[in-house]
């Protein structure tokens, strides 16, 4: 089976977003699947994709990785104007029930619950709405799932479940229970926000070179983000794929644990996602070394090929310092930004699409503050 990946053009300046298109099967009979849809406008932008390159063939499955706004507000054009089979998304109101006692307030009711969290996701409820209306069958992916020829490595139910309290449009979580469960990530604020904002302009720069690098461990992104599906695909003519969304360390080390509980090989990826749009607190070295292998010597040929989803006049995604991260694990990196991007794996080369070429080594980087 082969395995085409587009990632498309999603997002300016601050406005960052993921959208991707995979087909898989082989030349003459293929299916397509979709992962994310991007913000609102790249709805129509995904839509107008499929019907020029796949003249509209059905789309066997939708996939949203997480329910921030720029990876699902897209989602809805796509339900609405193209013949969907398949949706795959959390809804955290579904989970209340079984995680009331994860919330600070015993007194919250089931239903209660569940209405104050659903109010705060109209766009994940209206996409499950419109596909409910239009007969798709509506799925929540959970470790362990297929979806069309990927296997869902994160998250599990369980830390989907102690995850939902601490999203930043969820009442107050009960950090003890969390923490007792080995889940506490921290409620991500307002203020954390404006402050993370603010730290992701590039302030300074430091020198970096192939053998000493300045990426660090310990980064941490807000529990949405590491409620991101983690995909992992095997493919005889494509080789191995691993699709992260904006998933952090702790979503990647789940992935991880998962990957080696099932004998799936790490470290042998052909293609892989760099998550939530290159940025430093998702990754470390401790994690790259686990999933993609250690630094290779200088000079080595790449193994395998890095996307990541970066808006276009963006200064400070993706990262410099993840890139740098990815090409001395063996990877050939590639950025979105402001063009789609695409691994034909085995598909023939659309006449109208120019080549692009692997983002350089740099020799500075951010500098942390």
């Amino acid at each position: 089976m082969k395995c085409e990946v587009e990632f498309l053009a999603v997002g300016d300046g601050c406005r960052p977003g993921d959208a991707i298109i995979a087909r898989y099967g082989d030349i003459n009979s293929y299916q397509l699947m979709i992962v994310d849809g991007g913000n609102a406008e790249t709805g129509e932008t995904i839509v107008r994709h499929v019907q020029r390159y796949f003249s509209g063939q059905p789309i066997s499955h939708v996939l949203l990785t997480h329910s921030d706004i720029d990876h699902a507000s897209g989602l809805r054009t796509v339900v609405q104007n193209l013949d969907v089979r398949n949706v795959w998304l959390h809804m955290p109101w579904c989970v209340s029930n079984a995680g009331r006692h994860l919330f600070r307030d015993p007194r919250w009711t089931e239903d209660g619950l569940t209405k104050a969290i659903v109010g705060e996701y109209d766009i994940i409820r209206e996409i499950a709405l419109k596909s409910i209306e239009k007969n798709v069958t509506v799925n929540m992916p959970f470790q362990g799932h297929a979806v069309g020829p990927f296997r869902v490595m994160s998250p599990s139910f369980n830390a989907y479940l102690h995850l939902v309290p601490q999203f930043d449009k969820t009442p107050d979580a009960n950090e003890e229970a969390i923490a007792a469960a080995g889940y506490w990530i921290g409620k991500e604020s307002l203020v954390s926000r404006v402050v993370a904002s603010l730290q992701a302009k590039v302030a300074s720069w430091m020198p970096e070179s192939w053998g000493v690098e300045g990426l660090r461990d310990g980064g941490v992104t807000s529990a949405s983000n590491e409620s991101s599906v983690v995909l992992y695909g095997q493919f005889n003519e494509s080789g191995n794929m691993l699709l992260t969304g904006d998933a952090g360390i702790c979503g990647l080390t789940w992935a991880a644990n998962y990957a080696e509980s099932q004998r799936l090989p790490l470290r042998a990826f052909q293609f892989v996602q760099i998550p939530h749009h290159g940025s430093r607190r998702n990754v470390g070295p401790t994690i790259l070394n686990r999933l993609i292998g250690e630094p290779l010597p200088y000079g080595s040929p790449a193994t395998f090929r890095a996307y990541v989803s970066a808006p276009k006049d963006d200064d400070a995604h993706p990262r410099k310092i993840v890139l740098n991260a990815f090409t001395r694990r063996g990877a050939n990196v590639y950025a979105t930004q402001g063009q789609s991007i695409v691994s034909y794996g085995g598909f023939p080369a659309r006449p109208d699409y120019v080549d692009i070429y692997p983002i350089p080594f740099s020799q500075t980087v951010e500098a942390y503050a």
